[in-house]
């Protein structure tokens, strides 16, 4: 298996010669401070704390990234509602989906906050860094069939992703640069997975399924089931996101008209209307906490 490049410091928290830039979580920067020694012990100090760990112990507000069905080219950046300053604060962000291209999913890492797109046909990943607004890297992933198509989760701790197999009860699981890692074959067969979500607290895999009722099923990563809990509303077959804070599902509800948000033992919490967002209905979503210091 490929061994991930080592994370470096985004500028989040960056020393240059005698001055520390500071900049707010979404990449803006709002001033400079002159670097005193407690300054650049604390700038380093942070930059060591994030390198031992590997990601970040101090997240921030939750924020909400949904491709809508009928403008491919933004992602919307939605803050949630009890997440701090902005919640609520509605941003698009440039998916770059050209002509020719779908967007079949969605998944986003709050340790580098980038944004991984995985388009059809269905091998093929984009990176979008997000408060660049630019793109960081894109690739074909390895082991992976380009026809048909399949939602998408990622693995904060090492970046891996995890790829809805799109005929198989399976998910595709491959490093950061796309290379073939493992097939994992969910136990009890079934349909392909019609959502992928991971529990970053928890090392497991999430798969919407359909049915009598719609369920969330949970795997390890060698593809045993684990458990699972039926929705207690309908939801469309397309997507799924958790939030491993929160211990929340996200989907989208039937009929389109908005985001449910669902407890783990799957009744519905609240909803996130899409009237705004993507009347036309969402083709990707996904949920995460803003990191203070940013990896990549």
């Amino acid at each position: 298996m490929d061994t991930p490049p080592a994370p470096r410091v985004r500028r989040n928290a960056s020393v240059r010669a005698s001055c520390v830039d500071v900049r707010l979580a979404d990449g803006r920067l709002t001033g400079r401070q002159q670097a005193t020694p407690l300054r650049l012990w604390l700038a380093f100090a942070a930059v060591g704390l994030a390198l031992g760990l590997g990601g970040c112990a101090t997240p921030g507000p939750a924020h909400l990234y949904v491709a809508p069905a009928q403008r491919p080219a933004v992602i919307v950046d939605v803050a949630l509602e009890g997440g701090g300053v902005g919640a609520g604060v509605r941003v698009d962000v440039p998916s770059y989906v050209r002509p020719g291209e779908r967007l079949v999913g969605l998944a986003y890492d709050p340790f580098t906050d980038h944004l991984f797109l995985r388009l059809a046909p269905g091998n093929r990943i984009r990176v979008v860094d997000r408060p660049a607004r630019r793109i960081k890297r894109q690739f074909a992933a390895e082991g992976v069939s380009a026809a048909g198509d399949g939602d998408l989760a990622i693995r904060s701790r090492d970046r891996h992703l995890f790829l809805g197999h799109p005929t198989d009860a399976a998910v595709i699981e491959t490093t950061l640069s796309g290379k073939f890692v493992r097939t994992i074959a969910l136990e009890a067969g079934g349909p392909p997975p019609a959502g992928v979500a991971y529990d970053q607290a928890r090392d497991e895999l999430l798969v919407l399924g359909g049915g009598d009722l719609a369920h969330v099923r949970r795997f390890d990563l060698e593809g045993r089931r684990l458990g699972g809990v039926a929705l207690d509303r309908d939801v469309e077959l397309t997507a799924l996101a958790f939030d491993s804070a929160a211990r929340e599902f996200y989907a989208p509800l039937r009929g389109g008209r908005a985001i449910g948000v669902f407890s783990e033992t799957g009744q519905l919490q609240r909803e996130v209307p899409l009237a705004e967002i993507a009347p036309a209905g969402v083709r990707g979503l996904d949920v995460g906490q803003r990191s203070a210091l940013r990896l990549f």
